[in-house]
């Protein structure tokens, strides 16, 4: 028997007098023994009754076996988040990578705001559906973000945002070297026309601005496939993707970035399985109170690993 479809057939003259569990194990394939854990729970039927194990089948009767459904994985229990900062107001968290910021359309599996509220972390809840949050980092990027807990600091961190006054910096490590080493990438950014999940620069986007300043470079030799560089990423705007989309722009696409023309073969020197971008360092007043939160937040031990690599290899 396939599966969990239900078994449906009509009792021949040369089974007629067997006993039913004798004939459905014959049918079916299964044990005796489970057949009739079956006919115990009532999923057999007889001419639309149930039936007992030790019926004895007639000729022309129709015989209904409803197996049940295989059984379902465990839901995936939330990660845990580490926790930066938080008092009454705001929380300041460093996410994981391949943790969604919050549900949404075709979002399976944890997500931020989950983790948190099961960590026991208030979210200020507006109805939107976003519990808290008031900036996102991509699902495969890892890094400081604030999350605010009193409805006052969210109405308020949506006017720092909004009006830019918040410090937001990356780590990110392309393939190439930038050139400039640094410089300010000023580019509209509007969805793809081409994959509905990804975007790129063009007319009639959005103004998008991302500044880069090259860290470190390094050649490729030994078991790196690829000259790689580290930059500081800091952002005027806050469109989705940003960073990954204008670095893509210039021809220097984040090492991992399988959606934005990463080499394959780089992320697999490296290990990484997504982008290598972590936000690093996140500064702001304190939107009640006043006072300055200034956060930095080391690579996770990927990232780490990654760097160390390419810094073996110079």
């Amino acid at each position: 028997m396939a599966g969990d479809e239900p078994v449906v057939w009509t009792v021949t003259a040369e089974e007629a007098g067997a006993r039913l569990d004798v004939v459905l194990a014959g049918q079916t394939g299964m044990s005796r023994s489970r057949i009739q854990r079956l006919i115990a729970e009532g999923r057999v039927l007889v001419d639309d009754a149930p039936a007992q194990k030790s019926l004895s089948v007639v000729a022309g009767s129709e015989v209904v076996l409803s197996p049940p459904a295989p059984p379902q994985p465990a839901p995936q229990p939330p990660p845990k988040v580490e926790i930066r900062f938080a008092d009454q107001d705001i929380a300041v968290v460093a996410k994981p990578a391949d943790l969604v910021v919050h549900d949404g359309a075709g979002v399976r599996g944890p997500t931020l705001v989950a983790a948190l509220e099961a960590q026991g972390v208030p979210l200020a809840d507006d109805g939107s559906g976003r519990p808290g949050i008031v900036h996102r980092l991509d699902r495969g990027t890892s890094g400081l973000l604030v999350v605010a807990s009193s409805m006052d600091a969210l109405e308020r961190l949506r006017e720092v945002f909004k009006a830019h006054d918040v410090h937001r910096e990356y780590w990110t490590l392309v393939e190439g070297w930038p050139d400039p080493p640094a410089a300010t990438i000023d580019a509209p950014i509007v969805r793809s026309t081409s994959n509905r999940t990804a975007f790129t620069t063009g007319d009639g986007g959005r103004e998008s601005r991302t500044h880069y300043d090259t860290l470190a470079v390094h050649r490729a030799t030994g078991g790196v496939s690829s000259d790689t560089a580290e930059l500081r990423v800091t952002l005027d705007t806050g469109r989705t993707h940003q960073v990954r989309v204008h670095l893509r722009a210039i021809g220097r696409p984040v090492a991992g970035d399988l959606l934005y023309n990463g080499s394959p073969s780089l992320a697999a020197d490296l290990g990484l399985e997504r982008q290598a971008l972590h936000a690093r360092r996140l500064a702001f007043d304190h939107p009640v109170t006043g006072a300055q939160v200034d956060l930095t937040e080391p690579l996770p031990p990927d990232l780490a690993a990654a760097q160390a690599l390419v810094s073996a290899e110079s």
